[in-house]
């Protein structure tokens, strides 16, 4: 029987041949050192926990909740946004809870997007950058990831050679899986690129808080204009070790949260009620917390340079993100990012992701996560050493 037609529409899942590899390797007793999966290892922070618990012996909170997030936890985002970039939003009109980052943007995808409908995306990028839209209908049109004139000229070139015209531009700084990161000019320029063509912006923040240089990533909100046309989203994934409560916002231009609340109203009633009440606590709350993890992922950041470069493969030094864009060493290119990121499993029990699973023009590359305390960084590197001497 054929797939449905969404189904046929999105590729084989690249990281499948890997996880596979993993599983087969660990039942068979391998001890797989896993930099694969941005998936936080760090345990979230005791007094979001407390609250939690606090809450859940209510048994009012057992019911219901909102889908558009609860009053208390969306004036929490804007108080955040205001400390935190000086920016102003209604927390009833311009802030939506969602139930992490990745379910707003397929959500918001599906609000926006007509059948044929274009929209600009980076390649490589986070996954559901692309096939949300793909999901709803669109179609992609790939943009060079660095926030560079590369990237004003291509967006030049889609405005005059797409049919139809793009409807939207997808930004996501720090990014996913590149660790780029961009300034107030550049979003300066996009504000006015997208104003002048009339191009949504929706910008994906969700690595607001794991820098690891002076400047703390700026917002595109920031810019004077942009909620005329942008909308961003963020996560406490990351930013308070919370991935499995599946937590996030979409903030910024009114009619396209407007959007996005009236489809999710449609889709699910928001998250456990103790959890927003929880996330409400962590935004509320010290912020000790972001810089303790803040300084982990830089610490894990620093062993692995040293490390895998004693190792022989050079790691690239990331500003901002929990990983690092790493160029396959050059005698592996040619195979591709997969056969190397499966060489690593089988061969080195070190699980990687393949840059290819960003897009096509990742297959040069792959990505290490921080998930792995530091001796087990220092002993991935050990086991690659051989693998990389055995040839």
């Amino acid at each position: 029987m054929d797939d449905f037609h969404k189904i046929r529409r999105l590729p084989p899942y690249v990281f499948e041949p890997v996880d596979r590899l993993k599983a087969k390797a660990r039942a068979a007793g391998a001890d797989i050192i896993d930099l694969g999966m941005g998936n936080p290892d760090l345990p979230t922070p005791k007094h979001i926990v407390d609250k939690l618990t606090e809450t859940i012996k209510d048994p009012r909170t057992h019911r219901y909740s909102t889908s558009r997030g609860i009053p208390g936890l969306r004036k929490a985002q804007a108080a955040y946004y205001e400390r935190r970039f000086g920016v102003k939003l209604n927390p009833d009109t311009e802030v939506v809870a969602t139930l992490g980052s990745k379910e707003g943007f397929a959500n918001m995808a599906q609000a926006i997007t007509s059948p044929g409908d274009v929209v600009l995306v980076p390649n490589p990028t986070y996954p559901i950058h692309s096939f949300g839209f793909i999901m709803s209908g669109g179609v992609v049109r790939s943009m060079p990831a660095e926030p560079n004139e590369e990237f004003f000229r291509a967006i030049d070139r889609a405005v005059r050679h797409s049919i139809p015209k793009p409807i939207a531009l997808i930004v996501n700084y720090p990014s996913n899986p590149t660790a780029y990161t961009a300034d107030l000019d550049f979003y300066r320029q996009v504000v006015k690129v997208a104003k002048q063509h009339d191009i949504m912006v929706l910008s994906d923040l969700a690595y607001s808080e794991i820098y690891f240089g002076d400047t703390p990533p700026p917002s595109i909100l920031q810019i004077e204009g942009a909620k005329d046309i942008a909308v961003e989203f963020t996560s406490l994934s990351k930013t308070f070790s919370m991935p499995g409560w599946r937590m996030g916002f979409a903030v910024g231009n009114e009619r396209m949260i407007k959007a996005l609340a009236r489809v999710k109203s449609y889709l699910d009633y928001g998250a456990f009620t103790p959890i927003q009440v929880a996330a409400a606590a962590a935004l509320n709350g010290a912020e000790d917390c972001i810089a303790e993890a803040r300084e982990t992922y830089k610490q894990r950041r620093d062993v692995m340079i040293e490390s895998f470069g004693r190792a022989g493969w050079d790691i690239p030094v990331p500003d901002a993100t929990m990983f690092a864009w790493v160029p396959v060493p050059e005698k592996y290119r040619e195979a591709g990012s997969l056969e190397f990121a499966k060489q690593l499993v089988s061969e080195a029990h070190v699980a990687v992701a393949p840059g290819v699973g960003f897009g096509e023009y990742g297959d040069e590359y792959v990505r290490l996560a921080f998930v792995e305390n530091e001796q087990r960084i220092r002993q991935a590197a050990r086991n690659i050493r051989r693998f990389l001497a055995s040839d």
